[in-house]
């Protein structure tokens, strides 16, 4: 019997290539997505694609509101997402959801234990990034340690574990691998402020990596864009 991990699944590049990585490596993957008041669904969308393109045994999509919150370009309508690249790579752009994958983490935590998983993966990048301070590998250590106290199988022994398998990937490097486990990317939806049918904007830091990771593994990019 395979192991059971949760993957927590966005609807973008990085997420679809993360599972596609746990399901190669021989996981039976239960996708994991929300509906936390981000500007669209269209990733919500491209999720379940991904999900069921990729035969996750299960994909569920959890409401929460961090909008209630804003403080973000994603979830503030009065914010409005960069369009021009970042201004100032010292600072942590506005696109950045506060605590976003905390919480996140946290509820791929509660259904793993349900499901006796002791495997969660999440697609966070250190390399071509946009400064979130939620993705670099010593938070994930961190959260990780926490886990291992705070769940009733850690405190009983059972180890429990948080994959970053594209920490130290290049978007060109997880582009590649992607496509060598045979990811579908017109799948997904890597754009900050997608409309209804999923087309980019192509001007956000969203859509500004993932062109430019598509041109540096000379692959061509499937996005469809607004016009």
């Amino acid at each position: 019997m395979n192991k059971k991990a949760v993957i927590l699944l966005s609807g973008g590049l990085d997420s679809a290539t993360c599972l596609a990585i746990a399901k190669a490596k021989g996981f039976d993957c239960y996708a994991l997505s929300f509906d936390y008041g981000q500007r669209h669904n269209a990733e919500l969308q491209a999720a379940a694609r991904v999900a069921k393109a990729l035969g996750a045994i299960e994909h569920r999509i959890i409401k929460i509101d961090l909008a209630g919150f804003g403080g973000s370009a994603l979830t503030d309508a009065n914010i409005a997402v960069p369009v021009d690249g970042v201004e100032n790579e010292n600072e942590i752009p506005v696109t950045y959801v506060p605590a976003r994958n905390t919480v996140l983490l946290s509820f791929a935590l509660a259904w793993s234990e349900v499901l006796k998983a002791g495997d969660i993966f999440i697609g966070v990048n250190a390399v071509d990034y946009s400064g979130y301070p939620d993705c670099r590998p010593e938070y994930i250590s961190a959260f990780q340690a926490m886990a291992r106290l705070a769940t009733k199988v850690g405190v009983e022994g059972s180890s429990l574990n948080i994959h970053t398998p594209l920490i130290r990937l290049s978007k060109a490097e997880i582009v590649a691998e992607g496509l060598k486990l045979g990811v579908d990317y017109s799948l997904t939806v890597t754009c900050y402020q997608a409309n209804d049918a999923g087309e980019a904007c192509g001007v956000c830091d969203a859509c500004r990596l993932r062109a430019a990771g598509f041109s540096a593994a000379n692959m061509a990019d499937p996005t469809r864009y607004a016009k």
